[in-house]
């Protein structure tokens, strides 16, 4: 398991790098991206429930509320990456989903 520094710097490096995404993606998304105490919020302009983005320590995990759902990403060391051990998508690729579904807009790129 990682130690609890190294997964502060990693979860604080990618959550940070999520964030820089989604402001850039906002504009004509239909969403916000804000950050309050190392937890980073996605607000929706429909009022729809909130994805809300939080490093859990304790268990080395990324975890997301999204869509009803809890997902829980995992370091992964050979791809420098937090990824969802159900599908393999790292944090990124799996926000990039999830809003497409919830905003019904596939031309949502976070890229």
């Amino acid at each position: 398991m990682m130690d609890e520094t190294s997964f502060r710097r990693e979860s604080d490096l990618a959550l940070e790098a999520l964030k820089q995404s989604l402001i850039r993606a906002e504009e004509d998304g239909g969403f916000e991206a804000e950050e309050k105490n190392g937890v980073l919020n996605v607000l929706f302009e429909d009022d729809s429930p909130k994805f809300v983005f939080t490093p859990n320590t304790p268990v080395r995990q990324v975890w997301i509320s999204a869509q009803s759902t809890s997902f829980k990403l995992e370091w992964d060391a050979t791809k420098h990456a937090f990824v969802l051990a159900k599908t393999g998508e790292d944090l990124r690729t799996l926000t990039e989903r999830l809003l497409r579904e919830h905003l019904n807009d596939v031309s949502i790129s976070l890229t």
